[in-house]
């Protein structure tokens, strides 16, 4: 459901201070241009986008999250979202203490196994006072538990804050086969080559090139994943020749780009273990 904002293009936030239940879900579209502002809940938050791609800033950063990657998001920090294209957002909302333990990096961002966006999609189902049955218990208790054992996402992009590189890994972002050069976006940003090329290093720690490649293996996942061409990538995200494409990406994950959408398939497909969702389920408290 589409939530009114405030003001153009803004979501509010729903106005809680506890979760009807351990788990609450939010889930929508988000126009192009649309944001959601800074705030904070007492809360965790795990967040992605099923399409699209979200932009999320904290106070660790700015971090570009493309389809079936997420964002760990503990209680109390703050956070803003916003897109440049429309992005289906999935959200869910975490009782802390129903959750319990966990070992996620506060920001960090994840790789979603197709099991938890199944088990995600199934909760579609769900009320925000659904009724704590076994079934229901059942699904939130997997899905918590599913998470907890995400792994760190192999590739993350920072996004810099500089405004001209902001334009710049922006445009990338919308066409990341782009191929002009960093002089040419000297010229189109109204900087010298010399102060874009320390501005990168400065803002994210990486060479425009080394950002750019980056940003260009990490576009390449869900095109992968979705069963396009190895050959198809490399020629949509710019790359000179498939091999070109095939060295950079296994430079980066250690296998080849068809051997890692194979290895992920076999990944996602792992078994639940029973006893630990029962435990997970012991340990879930309805909040009134």
């Amino acid at each position: 459901m589409l939530l009114a904002g405030q003001g153009h293009n803004s979501y509010v936030v729903p106005p809680m201070t506890v979760l009807p239940r351990p788990l609450f879900v939010r889930a929508f579209e988000i126009p192009g241009n649309g944001f959601v502002e800074t705030h904070s809940h007492p809360w965790a938050q795990f967040t992605y986008a099923t399409a699209g791609v979200l932009e999320i800033r904290t106070p660790l950063g700015r971090r570009l999250l493309p389809p079936h990657h997420a964002m760990w998001i503990p209680p109390g920090m703050q956070h803003a979202v916003s897109t440049r294209e429309c992005v289906s957002f999935h959200s869910l909302y975490l009782d802390s203490q129903a959750f319990g333990e966990h070992e996620l990096q506060a920001g960090a961002v994840l790789y979603v196994t197709s099991l938890l966006r199944e088990l995600v999609a199934a909760t579609a189902e769900l009320s925000p006072h659904y009724d704590t049955d076994e079934a229901n218990n059942a699904l939130v208790c997997l899905i918590m538990d599913r998470i907890r054992k995400l792994r760190a996402a192999p590739l993350s992009v920072p996004m810099p804050k500089d405004a001209r590189l902001l334009k710049i890994a922006r445009a990338l972002r919308a066409d990341p086969g782009d191929a002009r050069t960093l002089d040419d976006w000297a010229q189109h940003v109204g900087a010298t080559r010399r102060t874009l090329s320390r501005l990168f290093r400065d803002d994210t720690g990486l060479s425009f090139v080394e950002w750019r490649q980056s940003l260009r293996l990490l576009a390449s996942l869900p095109l992968l994943e979705a069963g396009m061409a190895v050959g198809a990538v490399a020629a949509r995200l710019g790359y000179a020749s498939v091999s070109a494409f095939i060295v950079a990406f296994q430079a980066q994950f250690q296998a080849t780009p068809g051997a890692f959408a194979r290895s992920r398939h076999l990944v996602d497909m792992g078994v639940f273990e029973k006893n630990n969702a029962g435990k997970q389920c012991d340990s879930l408290k309805v909040i009134s």
